[in-house]
C-alpha cells in the first residue's frame, strides 16, 4: 500500500513538473506561491558578515515539506545559494520550526512548512573583496509544493541578488536569529525559538500563569470543597490546616508532572514536543472534558450527591483524609485546562522548546503557581478563619457555578468535529439523564436491590446512547451537493439520477437515512448502476435545494425522494420513511455501467 501511494505521488509530481515553471528573478510568482529575497545590509562591509532573508507566501491550504528525513521521495525544500566570485562563503540555511500536517495519502504525520514564512542565507564576506563592482548571487530552490489534493515540483528558477560593499555597513533591516544543528537524520537547520526570552522571565511567566489558573470558571466547582475542608480542618489545629494545604498542592502539581513526563516522552520517543492546545486537538479528549463538565453542573445543582470514602470526607480513623485533598487538587489542575488563558499557552510554549531539563522546571512551575494560594491561606490561621462561613451564599454560588459549567460544556461541544458533533450533544442529552436516574431515582433510605435496579439501567442507557450517537458514521452512499445544472447534464445523457430532499432539523428525514441510505445493499447497487446521487439540504430558506423543492418540484416539505430513471418522464416520489424495497427494485431493472 505504502510503494502504490508513494507511485501516485510521482506520477502527480512529473505530471505537474511538465506545466509548473517559474522564471527567474529577485520574485518568482505563481499560482500557487510568491518567493522574493531581501537584503539584510544593502552595502556589506568587507570581511564581515550578512545574510539574505528568502520570504515564502504560500497560498492557503498549500505547503513545501521540511525535512528529508520525512518528506516523500525527498521532496523536502532546499535552497542552494551560489555567488559568482568565491569573495562569499554561505553558511547552511535557516529554516523556520516546522508543524507537522497529516498527509492523507501516505497517512501519516509530516513536518512542514506553511503560510508566510521566512529561510535565512547567512554569509561571510572576504577581506579582499573588491569594492568596485557588485556581486552577483544566485539561489536554486527545489522541493515540491503540496495541497490536500495534488503536488508540484515546479522548476522554481533562480532567485537572484546583487551585493554591494563599501567601507561603512549600511543599516540592518532585519535580525538574523540564533540556530540550532541539524538533528541526526540530517534535516535542516531551524531557528532556535528557545532564546525567545531568558529563563527567569520564563519561570516568573510560568508562575504567573498557574496563578492565574485559579479564577477559571472551570475550577470553582472544586473551591467550595476546599473551603469546607479548610474550616474544617482548621479546628484541629495549624499543623492539621498546614498539612491539607500541602496535600491539595501535592496533587496538583501531581498533575502537571504527568505533562512535564509526557513531554519527556514526546521528546525522547518521537521527537516532538508537547504544546498547550494539543489535547484539544483530540476529539476524544474534547468530548470527554463537556461531558465531565455537564456532570458536574448536574453536582452543582444537586441532582445527585458524591458519598465520599472516609479518606476523603477526613473521617477516617487517623482523621487527615489526605488521599481525598491529593485527589481534589489533581481535580482542579485537570478543570483548570478548557479555560486557561493564553499567558498559559505562552508559558507551555516557550517550555517546549526548551532542553528536558528546563522544560520539565518550567511545566513544574506552572504548578507551583496554581497551589501557591493555597498554601499561604493553610500556613496562615487569621486567613483561614476569615474565609466566609458555609451557608445559603455557598448553595447560591454552586448553582451558579452549574450554569457556567454548562456554558462551557456548550462551547467544548463548538469546537469538536462538526461530522460527530450532532452525536455529542445528543449524547450529552442522554448522559444528563442518566445521571439524574442515578442520583435522583434513590435515596439514602432505598432498598439495595432497587438501588442497585436503578444504576445499572441508568449504565446501561449510557453505555447504549453511547454506542448509537458516538459512533462515527458510515457514509455508504457518494452524495453530491444539489446543483441543477448537474442534475440535467445527467438527464440529458439518461443517467439515472436519486434526489434526497432533507434538512438538519428533520426528525423524519434522519429516520429515512437509516432505513434506507444506510442499507449496504441499496449502496452497492447504486455504485453499480452509476447513479447521480444527490443530497438536496433545504435546511435554510435561502438554500437552492429549498427554492427548487417547491418551484421546480412541487412539494411541500421534506423528507422526500425521487428517482429518474432513464426514459421516464417523470420520476417516481417517496414521501414515507420506508421505501428501500420499492428503490432496491427499481435499481436492480437498471443496466450496470
Amino acid at each position: 500500500m505504502r510503494e502504490k501511494a508513494v507511485v501516485i505521488w510521482w506520477l502527480v509530481l512529473i505530471f505537474a513538473a511538465i506545466s509548473f515553471a517559474a522564471p527567474a528573478g529577485s520574485i518568482i510568482k505563481s499560482d500557487v506561491v510568491t518567493i522574493s529575497v531581501e537584503k539584510q545590509h544593502e552595502v556589506v562591509e568587507p570581511g564581515s558578515k550578512s545574510a539574505l532573508a528568502i520570504h515564502f507566501e504560500p497560498k492557503e491550504d498549500w505547503h513545501f515539506y521540511a525535512s528529508a528525513a520525512t518528506a516523500p521521495g525527498g521532496m523536502n525544500l532546499r535552497l542552494k545559494p551560489s555567488a559568482e566570485k568565491d569573495y562569499i562563503n554561505f553558511s547552511e540555511p535557516i529554516f523556520p520550526k516546522p508543524h507537522l500536517y497529516f498527509d492523507k495519502v501516505l497517512g501519516k504525520k509530516l513536518e512542514v512548512f506553511s503560510d508566510k514564512f521566512t529561510v535565512f542565507l547567512p554569509f561571510s564576506v572576504s577581506p579582499l573583496v573588491p569594492g568596485d563592482s557588485p556581486i552577483g548571487v544566485r539561489i536554486d530552490i527545489e522541493g515540491a509544493v503540496c495541497s490536500d489534493v495534488q503536488c508540484r515540483m515546479p522548476d522554481f528558477g533562480q532567485l537572484s541578488a546583487n551585493l554591494k560593499f563599501g567601507a561603512a555597513m549600511s543599516e540592518a533591516k532585519f535580525a538574523v536569529p540564533e540556530a540550532v544543528e541539524p538533528g541526526m537524520a540530517g534535516g535542516p537547520v531551524f531557528l532556535d525559538e528557545r532564546l525567545s526570552y531568558p529563563m527567569w522571565f520564563a519561570l516568573g511567566l510560568a508562575f504567573l500563569a498557574g496563578l492565574s489558573l485559579n479564577i477559571m470558571p472551570c475550577v470553582w466547582p472544586v473551591l467550595p470543597l476546599v473551603v469546607l475542608r479548610l474550616v474544617e480542618q482548621a479546628k484541629k489545629g495549624k499543623g492539621k490546616t498546614m498539612a491539607m494545604g500541602f496535600a491539595f498542592c501535592l496533587g496538583i502539581l501531581l498533575f502537571f508532572a504527568v505533562l512535564a513526563g509526557a513531554n519527556i516522552v514526546l521528546q525522547v520517543l518521537y521527537g516532538t514536543a508537547l504544546q498547550w492546545g494539543d489535547q484539544f486537538r483530540n476529539p476524544a479528549f474534547v468530548a470527554g472534558m463537556a461531558f465531565l463538565l455537564v456532570v458536574l453542573a448536574l453536582f452543582m445543582f444537586d441532582v445527585f450527591t458524591i458519598t465520599l470514602p472516609a479518606s476523603v470526607t477526613g473521617k477516617s480513623g487517623s482523621g487527615e483524609g489526605y488521599a481525598g485533598t491529593i485527589g481534589m487538587g489533581f481535580l482542579a489542575a485537570i478543570l483548570s485546562t478548557p479555560c486557561s488563558f493564553g499567558i498559559l499557552a505562552a508559558a507551555f510554549a516557550w517550555a517546549q522548546g526548551q532542553p528536558l531539563l528546563p522544560a520539565t522546571i518550567a511545566i513544574m512551575f506552572i504548578g507551583v503557581g496554581m497551589g501557591v494560594p493555597y498554601l499561604v491561606l493553610t500556613s496562615i490561621p487569621g486567613l483561614v478563619e476569615k474565609l466566609p462561613k458555609p451557608g445559603r451564599w455557598m448553595e447560591l454560588f454552586k448553582q451558579g457555578v452549574g450554569f457556567i459549567l454548562l456554558a462551557i460544556a456548550a462551547w467544548m461541544i463548538t469546537v469538536y468535529p462538526q461530522k460527530g458533533r450532532t452525536g455529542l450533544l445528543y449524547f450529552a442529552v442522554v448522559l444528563a439523564f442518566c445521571v439524574w436516574m442515578w442520583g435522583g431515582w434513590v435515596s439514602y433510605n432505598t432498598k439495595p436491590v432497587r438501588k442497585w435496579l436503578v444504576r445499572i439501567i441508568a449504565v446501561g442507557l449510557a453505555v447504549v446512547g453511547g454506542w448509537g450517537l458516538l459512533r462515527p458514521a458510515k457514509v455508504l452512499i457518494d452524495w453530491q451537493s444539489y446543483d441543477g445544472s448537474v442534475i440535467e447534464s445527467a438527464l440529458s445523457t439518461d443517467r439515472p439520477v436519486l434526489i434526497k430532499f432533507t434538512a438538519d432539523w428533520c426528525l423524519s428525514c434522519k429516520a429515512v437515512e437509516k432505513l434506507v441510505y444506510s442499507r449496504e445493499d441499496i449502496a452497492s447497487l447504486i455504485e453499480e448502476k452509476n447513479v447521480l446521487a444527490i443530497k438536496a439540504d433545504t435546511t435554510a430558506r435561502d438554500y437552492p435545494a429549498t427554492e427548487a423543492l417547491k418551484n421546480v418540484y412541487n412539494e411541500p416539505g421534506v423528507p422526500v425522494s425521487m428517482f429518474f430513471a432513464p426514459g421516464e418522464a417523470e420520476p417516481v416520489r417517496w414521501r414515507d420513511k420506508s421505501f428501500g424495497g420499492e428503490l432496491k427494485a427499481l435499481l436492480e431493472k437498471l443496466a450496470s455501467k
